[in-house]
Parts: structure tokens; C-alpha cells; sequence
């Protein structure tokens, strides 16, 4: 067997363009469309969340299929995870037989059963409905779309196999309003969309990722350092968008040192996770640094608990051990210039680990 790492990386030339059908100068609308078409082998997703005024988290996921099972059939579902402002936490989903599925391959324009998500890179309309929750929301984008590039980290000799993703909507303003029990309630906040697709199992290609956006002040920021499996050597794929008032003033991945600090175990999915993750931007003695400090855990889960029947016995004879985390906590953006720090602010954030393979330190 070799031992010879294969060859990864986010596809960044003029002919990872030309490949892809991207343009290098702008983003069209049908790059947040039905990218996969449901083919086998493939998977996808519409992400939505936003952070009220009162403190309200909301989240609202259109999948195609399972995550985990790229190999069967479309088999659409739509979830929901909310916190309320009081403290209480509800998690449902959509997902019939039978259900009603459409999905435009123009522009963002998915509908599972009642709940749906449409928009044109600009502002989208997000709704989820079940028997215990309703949530309408209006997302309305103060940052351009933006990617990494062609958004595509392409894996293999040939970069046969791939991981897309788009910020359609690094940040925007958000009006909601959620129903539950027969009491509406009224909300603002600020908000995020993306859209993920790929034709590969992740577990295949990505050891773990760190994912996480906020709006501080007048900053906008995504942030994600990725990693890939061990046989693409744990290469890394680091990913930095700032922006402030609403206009990009850093993106350059090649220009970012990330750091992870405070480590401690969580023995709930038996993986290492980090109190304080730091992006470090430095161009020319200008630059920025942006450190989310974690205050304590939303979510932790091992994902095999999520899946059923003959599908978990094989996650389990394999010894899969993927977990995903969801954390909540303190973000601060600190500006420099000529190495002198000369601004620093401090707001709050949600922001994700995905673990898929076995737990190492770093």
C-alpha cells in the first residue's frame, strides 16, 4: 500500500475557473441554485442563522439528503434548531416520504413541504413549519457574495473529487417572526446564508473543520480553518473574509497564521476542542487579528447517534467517530497599523467545530 500523500488544494487558477464555469470578477445567481441535481454520490445543502437583538439564535438547514449518505436517492429534509431568548432550546425537522421537493438550478429556490428558502444574492425569504414551530425570516444582505476563489477545495490527482461552498450572504440584516404554541413573537438581528454542495463523502476528504461568522461592531467576518484527512497529508485550508461597513478588506487566505489555544477534552464526544481560536491577518505592518473565546458549548453530539438501522451498525463496525460542536462566546477584532494595535471591539457569536475523523491535538 502507498503511503504517498495525495495531492489537495482550494482551486485557485485560471483554469480551476475555466473548469468550473466561474467567473474570477463576480458571482451569479445560479451558483446559489441546484448545483448536484441530486445525482448519486452527491450532496447538498442551504444554510441559513441569525442572531437576534434579544439574544434569540435561529437556524434553519434544506438538504437534499443525508450528509452521511451521499449514495442513496434524493431524500430531502428541512431542520430547524432554535434558542430563545428565555433559554429554551427546540430542534425539529421536515422530512416526509412523500414530501413535495422542488429546487431551481437558476437561483436560490428550494421548497421542502410548507418550509422554503428563495433569494437572488441579495435578499431571501427562509421559512420553516412543522406541528410545534414556525419561523419566517427576512434576510437582507449588507456584504456582497463572496467565495474562496473558484469556493471549491479540490481533492485527488485529478480534482476529481471536491467540497464547494458559497457565502451568498456573509452578513445581512435579519426581521423574523417565530411561532410557537400560538404566540407570535417579533424580531431583528443580523443574519448569514451559504450554500454547500459537493460529490464526495466528506469523512473521505476532511479530518475536521473550525467554522465561524460574526458581525462586531462595523466588522464582518467570516473565519474557517479546514483539514483534511490523513491521506492528503492534514493539509490545511485556512479561509478569512473581513469586511468592514459592509465593504471586503481582507480575504487572502496566503496572508492568515491561525492558532488554536486553551485545549481541553469533551467527554461527551471524546474530541480535543479549543477555548480560543485566533486568526491573524498581517499585510505590509497593516493587519488584523480576530479571536473567538468560547464561553460554553451549545451542541455536542457524536453524529453516529443520528443515524439508524444498518447505516449505524456499519458507522459503528468501522469505528467512525464524528462529532459536531456548536459554541457560543466572546469574538474581538483587533486593527493594527505598523504592528500598533490601534482599534480593538468585542461583540458575541456562534461558531462550529466539525469533527469527522479520529481525535488528535492539533
Amino acid at each position: 500500500m502507498s503511503n504517498k500523500t495525495i495531492p489537495s488544494g482550494l482551486g485557485a487558477t485560471p483554469e480551476s475557473f475555466g473548469s468550473l464555469g466561474l467567473k474570477q470578477d463576480g458571482i451569479e445567481a445560479r451558483e446559489d441554485g441546484f448545483r448536484t441535481g441530486g445525482a448519486v454520490g452527491t450532496y447538498e445543502w442551504w444554510y441559513f442563522d441569525s442572531h437576534m437583538d434579544d439574544g434569540t439564535n435561529l437556524v434553519i438547514v434544506f438538504y437534499t439528503k443525508r450528509m452521511m449518505l451521499p449514495g442513496k436517492p434524493l431524500t430531502p429534509y428541512a431542520t430547524i434548531d432554535l434558542d430563545t431568548a428565555d433559554g429554551k432550546h427546540f430542534e425539529e425537522r421536515v422530512e416526509i416520504a412523500d414530501i413535495p421537493f422542488a429546487a431551481s438550478k437558476d437561483s436560490c429556490d428550494v421548497k421542502i413541504g410548507d418550509c422554503y428558502i428563495k433569494g437572488d444574492l441579495h435578499k431571501y425569504e427562509i421559512r420553516f413549519k412543522n406541528d410545534v414551530v414556525e419561523a419566517k425570516a427576512t434576510l437582507t444582505a449588507n456584504v456582497p457574495p463572496w467565495r474562496p476563489k473558484t469556493g471549491h477545495i479540490l481533492f485527488g490527482e485529478r480534482d476529481e473529487q471536491y467540497f464547494a461552498w458559497l457565502p451568498s450572504v456573509p452578513e445581512g440584516s435579519v426581521t423574523a417572526e417565530i411561532t410557537l404554541g400560538g404566540k407570535t413573537t417579533a424580531h431583528k438581528g443580523t443574519g448569514y446564508h451559504d450554500h454547500n454542495w459537493g460529490n464526495t463523502l466528506m469523512t473521505k476528504l476532511m479530518h475536521h473543520w473550525y467554522w465561524g461568522r460574526a458581525k462586531i461592531g462595523d466588522y464582518q467576518i467570516i473565519a474557517s480553518y479546514i483539514t483534511g484527512e490523513k491521506k492528503y497529508g492534514y493539509k490545511t485550508y485556512p479561509i478569512f473574509m473581513l469586511a468592514k461597513n459592509g465593504k471586503i478588506i481582507a480575504d487572502d487566505g496566503a496572508k492568515l497564521i491561525y492558532t488554536q489555544e486553551e485545549p481541553y477534552f469533551e467527554e461527551t464526544t471524546g474530541k480535543t476542542v479549543y477555548n480560543r481560536l485566533v486568526y491573524d491577518y498581517r499585510d505590509n505592518g497593516e493587519g488584523f487579528r480576530v479571536i473567538f473565546s468560547r464561553k460554553k458549548s451549545l451542541i455536542n453530539f457524536k453524529m453516529i447517534d443520528q443515524l439508524k438501522g444498518v447505516v449505524k451498525l456499519a458507522a459503528k463496525a468501522i469505528g467512525f467517530s464524528g462529532a459536531y460542536h456548536r459554541f457560543f462566546g466572546d469574538v474581538t477584532v483587533e486593527r493594527f497599523e505598523n504592528g500598533d494595535l490601534k482599534e480593538s471591539v468585542t461583540g458575541q457569536a456562534i461558531w462550529e467545530l466539525m469533527y469527522f475523523g479520529k481525535n488528535i491535538l492539533s
